[in-house]
Order: C-alpha cells, then sequence, then structure tokens
C-alpha cells in the first residue's frame, strides 16, 4: 500500500490481490503463510483509510475482468514482475484487457529498472562491480504517496494456507506488516547499521537488518528503505546489498533462462554427482560439518538463513557434495520466506562458478576455517546444533580431524560425510573436464 507505484496512481480505485492459481504449484506452504499473513496486515490498512482489500483465487485475467465490468473501471494498475512466469502473465493480462479498460504497469521493486542501466556499447552489466559504479551515481526516487480509494467494507476473504492445498506451516513465522518492516528499519538505521560492515558476516551477531521477507513481498518499498538509509556514511555497505538486488534483477530480466540454466557457459556440461542420500544429509543438517548443519538446520526451524552461511552452505553442495547448484536453489525456494527468484538464483549461481561475476572455480569454501573465522566461539553454531553445545570451540573448528573415538567421547554429533581436501581435488578435476582442459 506505502511506496508502491501502482497504488500511488490510484484514483477512487478499488484494491485487490489475486492468488494466482499458476504459481501455487512453484510455491510453498512456508511462503504462502507469510504472505497470507501479510495480506491480513495489509487488509487492515486499507481498513484504517475507509477502504479494503478484496483477496481473490484464480486466473488473474479472468479475474480482474470480471471486477472490470462489475466495477464499470476504466483504467487497469499494476506492478510488473521480472520473473518469466510473471513476466508472460503482465503480457497476457494487457493483451485481454485492454479492450476494455486502460491496462498501466509500473516498474516498483527496484530503485533502478533492469533497462536503465547499461554498458557503454547498450549492452546489459555482467560485471557487477561496473555496474554498481553507475548504479549509484544515478538520482533515486522518493518514496511514493499513498493514491485514492473507493469506500468499502468487505468480509474477511483472506483463506488460509490449507484452504490452498498446502501442509500447516510448523514454524513461527515473523511479525507481518509494513508498520513491523519500518520498525526493523528504523532500528536497523539508528544502531546497527554504524556496526554493519564489522558484523554482517558474523552469524552469532545481530547485525544485519532482517528486512529481506518484507523487501520480498512489497511490504515494505524500497525507496523508503533507501530514503532511510542515504545520508548515513555507515551506510554505503547496506546500500550496496541494495545494488546487488537490482543487478540479479536485471540479469534474470535480460537472461531468464537464467532459472533453469547456467548462465555461464562451459565447454562440456558439468558432471555433477547427484548423490541423493548426501543430498539428504544437506538438507538435514547432518553432513557432520558444523556450520553447515548450523545453517541449514536454521533454515529448516526459521524459514531464514544468515547471508555468510548461504554461502558457505551453497558452496559445501555444490563443490564438496558435488550436488547440481540447481537442486539447492529449488530446496531454498521452498525453505525461504524471503525467496526471491533473482536473488536466490543469482547466489546459488555465484557459489556453484556459473553465474555472473562467479566466484572461480578454483576458489573452494573451505568449510572448517569459515566456522572458525566467521564463529570462533561457536555461539552459531551450538545454538542450531545442540550436540555441540557442550564441546569446546577448538574441538568444534577441528571436527574433521579428529579421530572416531576422540569424536564419539565429546558428543554424538556424526562424523563428517565426505572428506574436503579429498573433494576439493574432485571439484577441481570436475570443472577442468567441463571447461576442456587438460589434467595435466
Amino acid at each position: 500500500m506505502y511506496d508502491n507505484k501502482a497504488v500511488s496512481e490510484a484514483e477512487n480505485a478499488v484494491p485487490v490481490f489475486v492468488i494466482d492459481e499458476k504459481i501455487l504449484d512453484k510455491a510453498s506452504n512456508r511462503r504462502m503463510k507469510w504472505l497470507l499473513k501479510n495480506l491480513r496486515s495489509l487488509k487492515d490498512d486499507y481498513r484504517d483509510i475507509g477502504s479494503d482489500l478484496i483477496v481473490k483465487q484464480g486466473d488473474p485475467v479472468s479475474v480482474i475482468g470480471q471486477m472490470v465490468e462489475s466495477y464499470d473501471a476504466d483504467r487497469v494498475l499494476f506492478n510488473k514482475s521480472y520473473t518469466p512466469t510473471g513476466r508472460d502473465r503482465d503480457e497476457q493480462f494487457k493483451d485481454e484487457l485492454s479492450g476494455h479498460a486502460v491496462v498501466e504497469s509500473f516498474h516498483d521493486r527496484v530503485l533502478h529498472t533492469p533497462e536503465s542501466i547499461y554498458t557503454n556499447k547498450g549492452t546489459p552489466y555482467s560485471v557487477f562491480t561496473y555496474y554498481h559504479k553507475k548504479w549509484k551515481k544515478r538520482e533515486k526516487e522518493e518514496p511514493m504517496n499513498v493514491g485514492g480509494f473507493q469506500d468499502l467494507d468487505e468480509e474477511d476473504n483472506i483463506p488460509n494456507v490449507t484452504d490452498l492445498g498446502f501442509e500447516p506451516v510448523s514454524i513461527e513465522l515473523p511479525e507481518a506488516g509494513t508498520d513491523v518492516a519500518r520498525k526493523k528499519l528504523r532500528s536497523f538505521c539508528s544502531e546497527d547499521i554504524e556496526e554493519y560492515s564489522d558484523s554482517r558476516d558474523y552469524p552469532s551477531e545481530d547485525g544485519t537488518s532482517r528486512l529481506s521477507a518484507y523487501m520480498s513481498y512489497g511490504v515494505i518499498g524500497i525507496r523508503e528503505v533507501w530514503e532511510e538509509t542515504d545520508g548515513k556514511e555507515s551506510a554505503s555497505e547496506f546500500q550496496e546489498q541494495l545494488a546487488w538486488r537490482d543487478f540479479y534483477t536485471q540479469v534474470l530480466y535480460h537472461n531468464p533462462s537464467v532459472v533453469t540454466e547456467n548462465y555461464k557457459s562451459y565447454e562440456q556440461p558439468i558432471q555433477w554427482e547427484n548423490d541423493e542420500e548426501l543430498f539428504e544429509k544437506w538438507k538435514n543438517g547432518n553432513t557432520g560439518y558444523p556450520i553447515v548443519d548450523a545453517g541449514m538446520r536454521q533454515l529448516k526451524q526459521e524459514g531464514y538463513m544468515h547471508n555468510r552461511v548461504r554461502m558457505i552452505v551453497a558452496s559445501f553442495l555444490t563443490k564438496d557434495l558435488l550436488i547440481d547448484w540447481r537442486w539447492g536453489y529449488n530446496w531454498f525456494r521452498n525453505m525461504l520466506i524471503d525467496h526471491d527468484v533473482a536473488n536466490n538464483n543469482g547466489g546459488w549461481q555465484w557459489a556453484a562458478s556459473t553465474g555472473t561475476d562467479a566466484q572461480p572455480y578454483f576458489r573452494i569454501f573451505n568449510p572448517m576455517s569459515q566456522g572458525e573465522r566467521y564463529d570462533p566461539k561457536a555461539k552459531y553454531i551450538k545454538k542450531y546444533v545442540p550436540e555441540l553445545q557442550g564441546v569446546e570451540p577448538e574441538l568444534i573448528h577441528s571436527w574433521n580431524e579428529l579421530s572416531e573415538e576422540e569424536r564419539n567421547e565429546a558428543t554424538d554429533y556424526p562424523s563428517p560425510v565426505i572428506k574436503h581436501s579429498e573433494r576439493r581435488e574432485q571439484a577441481l578435476s570436475m570443472y577442468k573436464t567441463a571447461r576442456g582442459e587438460s589434467e595435466d
């Protein structure tokens, strides 16, 4: 409702949200419950200004077409999607409704649209550093005002997650709504942002904004986030994360195939091993690598994972377990409440050395040294891997080097499922073969 371009253009409008049945197959119970929770809050916001939010389920074109007729509407306003599925829907929407009303769409979810920043040759950027230089110089729009809406008094028509065919959600989700997101933003800007550059990589510290779940659903506007941080000397690294968000969005927009295909081409297909048993151990946090397991268990318990740990577990899946990044991407899509197609895909392809700005294939995270560096006292690890609560950090960070007897004496936490040093060599060989390089 707030800082929303389509909403700001409204005049005597009827607010409608359509749960598109076509996307339910790609949704998860967690994300759907988070969406519904925020829709309830949004409905309250509209009621506070004397209007209401109408929530319907079905084909958006049919639903909105019927509403145009019922309300004798002459304009239909909506914000553009940048995912392949969403863009197809937007085009169909315009094609089929344009004969019945003026259909207008707006760029809303990014600070700079995918078609606004190009190289000097007029092509989309594939390297973030150069993109970021232009991104920083561009003037940012101010937050949008709320438009005008009809007086409405609708019944509570928001379904439960089970009504939509999903399993009940067992985890506790964050508080929903724009007011909650604003409080988080202001709290972050008044305190944590000062230490953001130093603390954001340490998962045991509360050094991040935790706004991603709100931003991915438009609960808080991107321009409002920018305005609140703008002018703060300490905000540059946080604002760089907003630039990454725009960057990955334009990558997806210009290369929709990246959702299922490598962005970077290799001479030969990468020969992933795709061991299903190892994948299950990774999903459930039972790999015997403490920082990896802590991250995967946090994901299961909260629907969230610290960003540094996301990189660690992604590197471990692709370069230690030698499992296709798409398996990890799809698991994250199901489990994360802050899932964003562009960001999730960009992060996974970066870790797998298949994407834009990807880390070189020979740069492989050591999960033990990563844990020791970013969680030196093992606070984060012990929080999510309770089997290790009574174990000294020194032992935790050398778990892979202990004998079976030493590990059994310490706790019943599992032994490592693979040897990192051996898998590192296998990964290097796998990528060299894909690149068409000789093993000599």
